[in-house]
């Protein structure tokens, strides 16, 4: 078979890792040819694309980032770019197409194959957010940096007794904040599924600095919320894909902070670290999984459907059911968490 494949969205830790999986399967197992489009769908709006080999992606399983490159480009952007999709497919003879991308570019590819193309989806972010599997390559990545900065963290608050306020990301869903505080022993973890009070906040920071410790980690997702009239924050600025700016967040908490204590508050925005460098074993483990399910799913022609983790097997489930809702943070872990709480 002549298959093509793209990552789109934000680059991500392991997406090397599925591309090597998909070629080595492919050509090896079932002879296809591998056309690789660069920077995401505007490649194939475009129809700029390499043919990948074994040889090509050697040494690539631990490297971040795509060989491919990345964009958040979609046909629905350009008034005809569906139909040049569909042209750039026809041209190459492809018969089939791997989008490996987050939520946007996963919904744009079911999108898509209501218009007829023959996709198959494999879902990456380090948001974790991606309904119908339990993870998502990359995530594993985020935690350990984020907790690894965490871990540096309490030594200098301790040094200087200080509040640290550590920002992750986590646009709509609080996955990394919640893994990443429950590892790095946060004395408060803020997520977007939880509105937070700041008043509460700096009431359980006074009453742990009370009894003798002095210092404090407060994560916060990017994307959290305070309940409404507890803390004045900007309005929503969005970008030109429609996305809300976000990061900065922890700026506003920590100044707010520092006002109600009294306490001497610093912040940290790890942004687009958690995103680059080598993945970790789980997320290449994983990667790869994801690879091989994905030619297989192709040559099973489970079109418009997403390879997925659950209960330890990877299995395909259809789009529509993975974009349909963000998945959040289970109840049970956000009360595991909540118990180390200030």
């Amino acid at each position: 078979m002549r298959i093509g494949v793209l990552t789109a969205g934000g680059d991500c830790p392991g997406l090397n890792a599925v591309l090597r999986a998909i070629v080595r399967k492919g050509e090896r197992h079932h002879g296809d040819m591998v056309l690789g489009f660069h920077d995401g769908y505007r490649g194939l709006i475009d129809n700029e694309a390499t043919v990948l080999t074994i040889e090509q992606l050697r040494g690539t399983l631990p490297r971040g980032g795509t060989v491919l490159g990345t964009s958040r480009v979609n046909p629905y952007m350009l008034e005809d770019g569906v139909q040049r999709v569909l042209d750039t497919v026809d041209k190459n003879g492809l018969e089939g197409v791997i989008a490996i991308g987050g939520e946007g570019s996963l919904s744009c590819a079911l999108e898509l194959s209501k218009e007829g193309l023959p996709v198959v989806g494999v879902p990456k972010t380090i948001d974790n957010d991606i309904g119908a599997t339990e993870r998502t390559f990359g995530f594993d990545t985020a935690v350990a940096i984020a907790t690894d900065a965490i871990d540096r963290l309490h030594t200098t608050a301790e040094s200087h007794n200080r509040v640290m306020v550590v920002e992750v990301m986590g646009r709509h869903v609080g996955h990394i904040a919640t893994w990443a505080g429950i590892a790095g022993g946060a004395t408060i973890t803020l997520i977007p599924e939880e509105p937070f009070d700041i008043v509460e906040v700096c009431g359980a920071l006074t009453r742990r600095h009370e009894r003798g410790r002095y210092a404090s980690i407060v994560v916060v997702a990017e994307g959290a919320k305070p309940k409404p009239g507890t803390l004045d924050i900007p309005d929503d600025d969005f970008d030109e894909y429609g996305h809300i700016r976000l990061g900065g967040i922890a700026n506003l908490v920590a100044s707010a902070i520092e006002w109600r204590t009294g306490y001497e508050t610093r912040v940290t925005i790890l942004g687009h670290v958690q995103r680059g460098g080598t993945p970790t074993a789980f997320d290449r483990v994983l990667s790869t999984r994801f690879g091989i399910a994905a030619i297989d799913a192709v040559h099973a022609e489970a079109w418009g459907h997403m390879v997925a983790l659950q209960s330890g097997s990877i299995v395909t489930v259809p789009l529509a059911e993975a974009v349909s809702t963000l998945k959040p943070v289970r109840a049970d872990l956000w009360s595991v968490a909540q118990e180390f709480f200030a």
